[in-house]
């Protein structure tokens, strides 16, 4: 047996390292912190959602992520999942919940019918979530298999790590929140 393998069980931050000691800026450390804890608050309506469900179970396991714990309070939630279709009556239900999301927070829109309305080209269905709410993510198909849902979030996961400590206070998140009418 070979005793001689070691595992390093995360990647660290760019920083200087010596023995006894690791410093990095605040912003890596608080960009991998937050990489590896989100708490997702799925939004399904549809059959999006049944291949959710089938992404948290064993055979996918979204929870080596670090996503085992799923919020079902807006308020304790940093990352939306809005799989299915969304009819125009939802909208400003779907809004409201964004609202009451915790900064920072980042949105996925999954499937066909959340990211463009999908086969519903009618008067009741919403033809894509980003007419009331900044998306962060598309993931496509009808339905997206758990494959796509593990790669939409490890997309967000990379923006999440690269994004700084002061993402409110940029221009660029300022205007996008100007064109939604948030706060």
């Amino acid at each position: 047996m070979n005793t001689s393998v070691t595992i390093d069980p995360a990647l660290k931050p760019e920083g200087y390292e010596g023995q006894g000691f690791f410093a990095t800026r605040l912003e890596n450390l608080v960009g991998m912190a937050r990489k590896n804890s989100l708490w997702p608050l799925p939004f399904a309506t549809s059959c999006c959602g049944i291949e959710f469900m089938a992404t948290m179970g064993s055979n996918y396991d979204l929870a080596r992520f670090g996503m085992e714990r799923l919020s079902f309070s807006p308020r304790q939630a940093d990352l939306l999942i809005v799989a299915g279709t969304v009819a125009k009556k939802l909208g400003p239900v779907l809004r409201q919940v964004y609202e009451q999301m915790a900064e920072p927070r980042w949105v996925i829109a999954m499937g066909a019918c959340a990211s463009s309305g999908g086969v519903f080209d009618t008067y009741s269905v919403l033809q894509g979530i980003d007419k009331i709410i900044p998306v962060d993510v598309y993931i496509p198909g009808c339905p997206p298999r758990p494959e796509q849902l593990i790669e939409g979030i490890i997309k967000i996961q990379e923006l999440v790590q690269t994004e700084g400590i002061d993402r409110r206070s940029t221009p660029a998140y300022q205007e996008k929140i100007a064109k939604y009418n948030l706060q």
